[in-house]
C-alpha cells in the first residue's frame, strides 16, 4: 500500500534539505530501505528537472565487503565511487539497517583501512554537494527506543517533517552568539570542562543536511581543550555499543579514555592522530526528541543535550583536525538526566537543558513545538 508519508518526505528532502534544480544530478544511497521510498525520491527528483542516480545496498553485504578488504580492493572502491560522486551536485542517503551492529565483528583494522581509503570521498561528498543524511524507521530502530514499531513510525514522521523553517529562525541568535564567544564551559555530574571556539565559526543545522535536525555546532580551537567529560547516554561506533565513556584532555588531546569495552574504545582513538582531538561541538534542541535510541541522528538532537566530537573537523567550522574518525558523544543536562551547565564568556546560556537568556528562549521545547 502506498503510504502519502513517503511523499512528503521525499518532497522535504529534495526541495528543502537539498533545494535541487532543473539540470542538477543526485545520488539517493538506500541501505535496507524499501522501494517505496526510493521510488518517491526518483519522482520528486523528476519533477524538480533534476535527474536521479539510485544505489540500494544491503547491511550484509557491506559488512562482508569490509570484514576482507585490503588495500588494492578499498582503493578500487574509493576510485569509483569518488568518480561517480564528483558527477554530483547533491547526495541523498537513507540507512535503515535492520541490525545496529551488523558491523561489530568487522576486524579493527580491516575497518580502519577501509575508513581511511574512502575519507577522500566522504571528504568531497561532505564540502562539494548538497546533502542530507537519515535514517528509516523499522522494528530495530523502535526497539531501541522502547516504542512499538508503529508508534515508532508515527514518531519517526512527525519529527522528520516538522517546521525546520520554524526552527531555523529561532536557532539564529544562537548561532550569532557562538560565532562571537571565546571561551566555552561545560559542567554536569563528572564534567568540568573548559575550551575555546574563538574564530571557529558557527553552523545552524536546520534540516539542510540531517533529518531529523535541531542543533548548532562549532568546533574547539584544537588545543585548547582541558578538563573530563562524562557521556550519560551510550552510543554506537562501527557496530559497537559502548557505555559511560569518560575522556579526560590536556591540551585538546584525550589523554585517557574509559568506559565499556575500553579496549575496543581505544582502538578506534588511536586509528590516527587526530582521532584523540575534537572536531566538532554541538548543542542540541529537537523538542520531540527526548531518549536516547542508540542512533546517533537522533541522540545528537535530543532536547536540552550537546556533543562533542572525536575526530574529523568539518569544512564549516573548521579547527584544522584531520581523521578518519568522527565519533559524536552525547550529554544530555536536562534535570533526569542529572542537570548541568553550558556557559559561554562567563554567561550561563543553558541550565538543566534549557536556554536562559531572552534571545535564546525560543529554542526552548515549550516554543519550538
Amino acid at each position: 500500500m502506498k503510504d502519502s508519508r513517503c511523499d512528503r518526505l521525499a518532497d522535504l528532502l529534495i526541495n528543502y534539505s537539498c533545494t535541487l534544480k532543473k539540470g542538477e544530478n543526485i545520488l539517493i544511497d538506500l541501505i535496507d530501505v524499501p522501494d517505496e521510498m526510493g521510488v518517491a525520491l526518483m519522482r520528486a527528483t523528476r519533477a524538480a528537472g533534476a535527474t536521479p542516480i539510485v544505489e540500494a545496498r544491503h547491511s550484509r553485504l557491506i559488512r562482508e565487503q569490509q570484514r576482507a578488504t585490503d588495500p588494492k580492493h578499498a582503493e578500487l572502491i574509493r576510485d569509483l565511487e569518488m568518480n561517480r560522486m564528483k558527477k554530483m551536485q547533491a547526495y541523498i542517503a537513507i540507512r535503515g539497517a535492520h541490525n545496529a551492529s551488523e558491523s561489530s565483528d568487522v576486524p579493527a583494522d580491516r575497518l580502519q583501512l577501509y575508513s581511511k581509503t574512502l575519507r577522500p570521498v566522504l571528504n568531497h561528498r561532505v564540502n562539494k554537494t548538497k546533502w542530507c543524511v537519515l535514517r528509516w524507521p523499522n522494528p530495530s530502530m523502535a526497539q531501541a527506543a522502547n516504542m512499538s514499531t508503529e508508534a515508532f513510525e508515527d514518531f519517526y514522521f512527525d519529527v522528520c517533517t516538522m517546521d525546520y523553517r520554524k526552527m531555523a529562525k529561532a536557532m539564529e541568535p544562537l548561532t550569532r552568539r557562538m560565532q562571537k564567544a571565546d571561551q566555552v564551559h561545560l559542567r554536569s555530574p563528572g564534567t568540568d570542562l573548559r575550551f575555546s571556539i574563538k574564530g571557529i565559526g558557527a553552523k545552524p543545522c536546520e534540516g539542510t543536511r540531517n533529518i531529523p535536525d535541531g542543533e548548532v555546532f562549532s568546533c574547539p580551537v584544537k588545543n585548547s581543550v582541558n578538563g573530563t567529560i562524562q557521556f550519560n547516554t551510550p552510543t554506537i561506533y562501527a557496530g559497537t555499543k559502548f557505555e559511560n565513556i569518560r575522556l579526560e584532555f590536556s591540551q585538546g588531546r584525550i589523554v585517557k579514555a574509559t568506559g565499556s569495552n575500553e579496549k575496543r574504545l581505544n582502538e578506534i582513538l588511536d586509528t590516527d592522530a587526530g582521532a584523540r582531538y575534537i572536531g566538532e561541538f554541538s548543542l542540541g534542541f529537537n523538542p520531540y526528541i527526548k531518549n536516547p535510541m542508540c542512533d546517533i541522528l537522533f541522540d545528537e538532537k535530543i532536547a536540552g543535550s550537546l556533543h562533542f566530537t572525536p575526530g574529523q573537523a568539518y569544512e564549516d567550522c573548521d579547527n584544522g583536525n584531520r581523521s578518519a574518525v568522527h565519533w559524536d558523544m552525547v550529554l544530555i543536562q536536562r534535570p533526569e538526566w542529572g542537570g548541568g551547565e553550558v556557559w559561554f564568556d562567563g554567561e550561563l546560556i543553558r541550565k538543566d537543558g534549557l536556554f536562559l537568556p531572552k534571545d535564546l528562549r525560543a529554542l526552548n521545547p515549550d516554543k519550538l513545538r
